[in-house]
């Protein structure tokens, strides 16, 4: 059974930084593309970072590239997303996911399984 489990997430002001932490456990992931989602209230689901498990290559959004940084450790078998210069419209609920294909896609639904989600607050 795959299980990820996020943990890091937190109450930031404007400017500052988080690492959140997502450990994959039930499967190898040697095959996967895993990455970072975000959901504010209101808003859907939004791809911010993902990274194709076995080649180490990264893929973000826009609206972090510069800010974020996604890696793995594979002996952990862990994922980290480390954010910084944190900005309020950053605020929302984090889910890591992973997908069974080595292929970083954007849309949600074509990933497999998924957290539980952590909070990330960005204070003005």
């Amino acid at each position: 059974q795959v299980q990820l489990v996020e943990s890091g997430g937190g109450l930031v002001q404007a400017g500052g930084s988080l690492r959140l932490s997502c450990v994959a456990s039930g499967r190898t992931f040697s095959s996967s593309a895993m990455g970072w989602f975000r959901q504010a209230p209101g808003k859907e689901r939004e791809f911010v970072a993902g990274i194709n498990w076995s080649s180490g290559r990264t893929y973000y959004a826009n609206s972090v590239e510069g800010r974020f940084n996604i890696s793995r450790d594979n002996a952990k078998n862990t994922m980290y997303l480390q954010m910084n210069s944190l900005k309020p419209e950053d605020t929302a609920v984090y889910y890591c996911a992973a997908r069974d294909s080595r292929i970083v896609v954007v849309s949600p639904d074509r990933y497999n399984y998924w957290g539980q989600g952590t909070q990330v607050t960005v204070s003005s």
